[in-house]
């Protein structure tokens, strides 16, 4: 989650040009020309984007709805691996000495539906605590612990259960990272750096005793902070690193990440962060561990796109949060959608597909074998001379300092473009088919719009809600003689170009 500024959902200044979602002002049309090289292959693309993705808490994890949406990430979007806090609280009922009943409930509900954990070891079960601090609608302890030997043989304990459990070869192939964003202690961490760098270290020797090959890593950070520290006490120390993790948002504060406010678009700031703390990591001797940037969001399909395009070459997940509006960590929303303001959730709660998932749907469709491209686009073939390229218009979405989606600010400066998409190496007459996401394809709004804007839509309005806010069959087209296709793209919008 972002820092406390971020959570003040006041607008952010300077925004010039710019339109709210619900009438965005496009300036005249303008054209762009993209190119698909089917001629030439790139290398691999990994899909970054589905290895991880984030959640509320573990206890949620058990509810039925949420499961569902699990599902559909899993079926629709190839999501591999989720993450949540909380595998500790108090209402878990792991305690000071290890009940895992519940921690078995919500584990085989992800193995169960083909899903991996990422663990994130927190928070702090109230009999290891050494204050009260607490956070969240659900009242979680985030005191370091009052003994760290007792904290340790939790860990240990834990982890030995689950190899127990799961057996060692699946344990193996999880992650495992200590605590959340310790570095936000007005919210999520109440000692010092310190403590958490010996929090860090007592638990990743807890994991090692288990089992050598079982990967752990950290920080788990927001707004990239705290990686030279976190690796230089690791090195010093002797503490294992597998991995390392951090977070970051569009709208984090720019001075302090890279010394300078504004130096970035929003849309450029995940990117030149993911690229910062791979320069941090390498500048170590753990030069090449994984980059796990587990929590990041945009609720912008085209800033999606982007945002994982450039972060490409530098990181090896990049995990969005989060996938359900089953989501309490602040509060029980009075709301399932709210004008200007997206919420969280790339489901929203009833699985209502929203333009976030829809994107990610899309980006599914692509194979491991990248193309090269000139432009905005992501682009891989298939055998059989088969495509997919998704394409898209960048605007620059401003909003207030949080995660995006938290607010009624919102703000899109951008222009509607007639988009030309040249396919080198295609044939003449190739017939493609076009889907479509932006905030009126593949989105919920227009059609909750047209209801009235219904603060809790009654079964048979969600049902009409749920399917308008699918996607849309493909649109047929063909390519002309020069291979070409000319696509009608909103701010925002992306579009996945398959070859059929």
């Amino acid at each position: 989650m972002p820092v406390w500024t971020r959570r003040q959902f006041t607008a952010l200044s300077g925004a010039v040009g710019a339109a709210a979602l619900t009438s965005p002002a496009w300036a005249e049309e303008a054209s762009q020309v993209v190119e698909i090289d089917l001629r030439r292959e790139t290398g691999k693309l990994d899909h970054i984007w589905s290895r991880v993705m984030g959640s509320d808490r573990a206890a949620i994890t058990m509810r039925e709805p949420w499961r569902k949406d699990l599902e559909r990430f899993k079926n629709e979007a190839g999501l591999k691996r989720v993450r949540f806090h909380g595998i500790f609280n108090d209402e878990m009922g792991v305690g000071a000495n290890g009940n895992f009943q519940n921690v078995n409930a919500v584990y085989d509900g992800l193995l169960d539906r083909g899903v991996q954990p990422f663990v994130e070891l927190s928070f702090m079960p109230q009999a290891l605590a050494s204050g009260t601090k607490k956070f969240g609608f659900y009242r979680a302890d985030v005191s370091p612990p009052r003994s760290m030997e007792k904290w340790s043989e939790l860990v240990e304990k834990f982890v030995r259960h689950l190899v127990q459990r799961y057996g060692a070869s699946e344990v193996r192939q999880w992650y495992f990272e200590a605590w959340n964003e310790p570095n936000l202690t007005s919210w999520f961490w109440g000692g010092t750096q310190e403590q958490y760098f010996e929090l860090y270290k007592a638990s990743a020797r807890s994991v090692k005793a288990v089992d050598p090959s079982i990967r752990i890593g950290g920080p788990a950070t927001s707004a990239i902070q705290w990686i030279p520290q976190f690796l230089e006490y690791c090195e010093k120390t002797g503490t294992p690193v597998d991995f390392v993790s951090t977070h970051i948002y569009p709208g984090d504060d720019q001075a302090m990440i890279f010394g300078k406010a504004d130096r970035y678009r929003e849309y450029d700031v995940v990117p030149a962060g993911v690229a910062l703390a791979r320069k941090q990591i390498d500048a170590t001797r753990f030069k090449g561990a994984e980059l796990w940037l587990n929590e990041w969001s945009s609720d912008s399909p085209a800033m999606i796109a982007h945002a994982i395009t450039q972060s490409l070459p530098h990181c090896h997940a990049m995990g969005q949060w989060q996938i359900s509006g089953e989501y309490e960590e602040n509060m029980v929303a009075n709301w399932v959608f709210k004008e200007g303001q997206n919420g969280w959730g790339m489901l929203a709660r009833g699985s209502v597909a929203k333009p976030e998932f829809n994107t990610y749907k899309l980006l599914n469709r692509l194979s491991d074998r990248r193309l090269a491209v000139k432009g905005p686009a992501l682009a891989s073939t298939m055998d059989g001379g088969k495509f997919a390229a998704l394409v898209w218009n960048l605007a620059d979405v401003q909003q207030a300092p949080g995660i995006p989606g938290a607010s009624r600010e919102r703000k899109v400066t951008g222009t509607r473009k007639a988009m030309l998409v040249r396919v080198r190496g295609a044939q003449a007459g190739q017939r493609v088919q076009v889907s479509y996401v932006d905030q009126e394809r593949g989105s919920p709004y227009p059609a909750w719009r047209a209801m009235g804007s219904p603060q809790y839509p009654t079964r048979e309005q969600m049902d009409a809600i749920r399917k308008s806010a699918e996607l849309a069959a493909p649109e047929l087209k063909t390519l002309n003689g020069r291979g070409e296709i000319i696509l009608d793209l909103p701010p925002e919008g992306v579009a996945l170009v398959e070859a059929v």
